[in-house]
C-alpha cells in the first residue's frame, strides 16, 4: 500500500510543482489544469486509502489549490505569459519566499523569562537539564566526553514540559525556539523536509552569530516522528531529514551550543531510530502532593479568598490532577464568583458596579467545582507511562 500511496503524491506533487511554475510565469490557464489534476490526484488518494494519517494534510492541500484556481478565474487579463508581466514577478518572489514565511510563522525565537522558581516540584527533572544543558553551557572544558543534545521529556499532558524547557534556556541566557511539530507539514507538498532543514539551520546560525546556546522545543514530535503502519513516502523522508539533522547536531557540533527537547505526551509511538538520538529520555510526572500544595498557593495568593481556604487540604482532595488541571480549577472558581458578582448587579440594575462587592473565594466554592471536574489523565494511561519508563527511560 505504501508504494501506491508514494506513487499518488509524487503524481499529485509533479502537477502542484508545475502548476506553481506555470502560476509564477503568469499562464494562468496552463496553472488552473495542473491545480486541477493535483487536486484530482490528492482526492483519489484520499479515497483509496482512508485511514491515511496525512489525509488531513491532503484534504488541506486541496482546499488551497482551489482557492488559488478561483483566484486565477476571476482575474483579468491574459491567461499567457508576458514578458513585461509585473504580477509575475510578484508571484515569483512570493514562491522563493513561501518556506522561510510558513517558518517564521511555525517558531517562536526569544529570551525567555522564566525561573526555575516558577516550575514548581520536578526537582529530578531540573538536575537532568542541568546536567545536560545548563553546566555544559557555563563550563564546556569540563566535558571531555561531550554531552547530550537530544533530551526527550515525556509523560501525561499539562505537566509543565514546555515551561521547563522555558526555564532551562532562560537560566543559560539562550534563546527559546518553540515549534509546533503538527505544523511541520507545509501546505504546499514537498515542502515539509525543506522546513525541518531551515529549522535546524535557523538553530544553528543564530547560536553560531550571537554566540548564544540555543534551546529548540518541538512539542507533541509523535505528531511529526510518530511509528505509523500506514507511513507513507513523504512521512519517512521528513523523518529521515530530523534524524540526519539530529546527526549533525550529536556527532559534527563538538562545541555547538544548539540542543534540542522534544516532548510527546505518546512516547510509545516514537521508533528506536528517533530515540538513538535523544540520550537523555526523562518521565515529566503528575505532581506529588507537596507540588499540588505549592501549586494551590501560587494561585490562592492571587485570589481574595477566606479563611477557610487551606492549600494543603485543597491539594488532598486532587490526587492524579495534573498542574494544568489544578490552574484549570482555580480559575475556574474564580470565574464563578465574578458569574454571581456580574448576576447580581444586573439583578438590582446597579450599571456602574459601584454597590456590590466581588465576594470571598471560599473552601466550599472549591469543592463544589472539583466534584464537576475529572482529572485529565486517568489510570490506565500512568501505567502506559510506567510501562515505558521501565523500557526507555534513561535520566
Amino acid at each position: 500500500m505504501s508504494e501506491a500511496v508514494q506513487e499518488l503524491e509524487s503524481v499529485a506533487g509533479k502537477y502542484a510543482a508545475e502548476a506553481i511554475k506555470q502560476d509564477a510565469q503568469g499562464a494562468r490557464g496552463i496553472a488552473i489544469t495542473n491545480y486541477q489534476r493535483s487536486i484530482e490526484a490528492l482526492i483519489r488518494l484520499i479515497h483509496l486509502f482512508p485511514d491515511n494519517t496525512l489525509n488531513a494534510v491532503y484534504q488541506q492541500h486541496c482546499e488551497q489549490y482551489q482557492k488559488r484556481i478561483d483566484e486565477l478565474q476571476n482575474s483579468s487579463g491574459d491567461v499567457y505569459p508576458s514578458e513585461n508581466n509585473q504580477a509575475s514577478v510578484s508571484v515569483n518572489t512570493n514562491s522563493r519566499q513561501t518556506t522561510n514565511i510558513n517558518l517564521e510563522n511555525m517558531i517562536i525565537k526569544e529570551k525567555p523569562n522564566v525561573s526555575w522558581k516558577e516550575v514548581i516540584g520536578l526537582e529530578d527533572v531540573k538536575i537532568a537539564l542541568r546536567e545536560s544543558i545548563v553546566y555544559p553551557a557555563r563550563k564546556p572544558e569540563l566535558f571531555t566526553l561531550g554531552w547530550p543534545r537530544g533530551i526527550l521529556l515525556y509523560g501525561p499532558p499539562g505537566c509543565g514540559k514546555t515551561m521547563l524547557a522555558a526555564a532551562t534556556a532562560s537560566e543559560i541566557a539562550g534563546y527559546f525556539i518553540n515549534v509546533d511539530a503538527a505544523s511541520m507539514m507545509s501546505k504546499w507538498l514537498g515542502d515539509a523536509e525543506k522546513n525541518v532543514s531551515q529549522l535546524f539551520h535557523t538553530a544553528r546560525d543564530s547560536s553560531k552569530r550571537e554566540n548564544v546556546p540555543v534551546i529548540m522545543l518541538i512539542d507533541e514530535v509523535d505528531s511529526l516522528l510518530g511509528n505509523s503502519q500506514n507511513e507513507n513516502g513523504g512521512e519517512i523522508r521528513v523523518k529521515n531529514q530530523f534524524l540526519t539533522e539530529m546527526d549533525g547536531i550529536n556527532d559534527k557540533g563538538k562545541n555547538l551550543q544548539t540542543y534540542v527537547i522534544a516532548a510527546t505526551n505518546k512516547p510509545w509511538k516514537l521508533d528506536w531510530a528517533f530515540l538513538r538520538r535523544f540520550s537523555k529520555r526523562v518521565y515529566i510526572p503528575l505532581p506529588s502532593l507537596e507540588a499540588r500544595e505549592n501549586l494551590f498557593s501560587l494561585y490562592l495568593s492571587k485570589l481574595k479568598k477566606d479563611s477557610s481556604v487551606n492549600a494543603l487540604d485543597l491539594a488532598k482532595l486532587i490526587d492524579g490532577y495534573s498542574a494544568s488541571d489544578i490552574k484549570d480549577i482555580c480559575q475556574s472558581v474564580q470565574l464563578s464568583v465574578i458569574d454571581e458578582f456580574f448576576t447580581l448587579a444586573d439583578s438590582k440594575g446597579d450599571k456602574n458596579l459601584t454597590c456590590i462587592q466581588l465576594r470571598d473565594v471560599t473552601m466550599n466554592d472549591f469543592i463544589k467545582t472539583i466534584k464537576k471536574r475529572r482529572p485529565s489523565v486517568n489510570a490506565g494511561m500512568i501505567q502506559e507511562y510506567a510501562n515505558w519508563t521501565r523500557d526507555f527511560s534513561a535520566t
